[in-house]
């Protein structure tokens, strides 16, 4: 429990810094800053990609808000789900895994991250459906936080930072006292290590929101119970708090749950298709 409260506590910076720019960029919108932010909509992915590598689960949880915002494209929300590897890379640093096979598989992220970004950017494109206006107003809209009636930049951000964090806090608190209560052992009984059926049940887990999950898969995976297909299925769809954040900041559902099935339905297919690389 400590472990979970001081990495919740880690998403404090990502999140203000996050509302501080919506803040700023909703203060400050006009007609270069739109032309601006469509021009880096184009290579967004690429930055998506190597911003979610790193291993902290605050990147995506300011993913999310930003595209809420109508900063980002899905694309490059995508890039920045399916490349998050929340706590896998430091849980098999510390275990004494070879360096060559988290190379290959923050490698492999990255890469099949940066493609599904540019190709679902450029499917949006040839549906005319690319362009998302951006207004930190629509959060405001969803979340009721009153924060419009603040003067400024730096209240409205914290404002809404509290209000993220204490969601975050309570939905992966329930989590966390579910899985210390029913055990993680009961993961060894999914079978994560037989041909497919591995993948979609490991791409499931990787959908939920708690970095014990990936935890127990990188131990999983060094001790024979998991394949290295399931491996790369729940590392794809493993995204930390991002898609927690997404349900709640996106106003549209319909939207929020293609988002989660187009992680998930893309997370196992790469994971069946990539497991033989590592």
């Amino acid at each position: 429990m400590i472990e979970f409260i001081q990495e919740t506590l880690l998403l404090l910076p990502f999140l203000f810094g996050t509302y501080l720019v919506l803040e700023t960029v909703e203060a400050k919108a006009g007609g270069a800053l739109e032309r601006f932010l469509e021009r880096a909509r184009s290579v967004g992915p690429a930055a998506g990609a190597l911003a979610g590598a790193i291993p902290q689960c605050g990147v995506s949880a300011a993913a999310a808000s930003f595209y809420a915002g109508g900063v980002i494209s899905v694309g490059t929300l995508l890039a920045v789900f399916l490349s998050t590897s929340d706590e896998l890379i430091p849980v098999l640093l510390s275990t004494g895994a070879p360096v060559a096979l988290m190379a290959k598989i923050v490698g492999i992220k990255v890469v099949c991250a940066l493609g599904v970004g540019f190709v679902a950017n450029g499917a949006l494109v040839a549906f005319r459906h690319m362009r998302r206006e951006v207004s930190v107003g629509e959060l405001c809209a969803h979340s009721r936080c009153g924060c419009r009636k603040h003067s400024g930049i730096l209240v409205p951000a914290l404002i809404h930072t509290i209000e993220i964090f204490l969601f975050i806090v309570v939905i992966s608190g329930a989590i966390e006292l579910c899985l210390h209560y029913f055990g993680e052992d009961c993961l060894d009984t999914l079978r994560l290590n037989r041909p497919v059926l591995g993948e979609l049940a490991a791409g499931a887990l990787g959908l939920v929101p708690n970095c014990a999950v990936s935890v127990a898969g990188a131990k999983l995976y060094l001790s024979g119970a998991m394949s290295s297909g399931a491996l790369m299925a729940s590392s794809f769809t493993g995204s930390g708090v991002g898609m927690l954040v997404l349900f709640r900041t996106n106003r549209n559902l319909k939207e929020n749950l293609f988002i989660l099935a187009s992680v998930y339905a893309v997370g196992v297919v790469l994971g069946c298709l990539t497991g033989c690389l590592i």
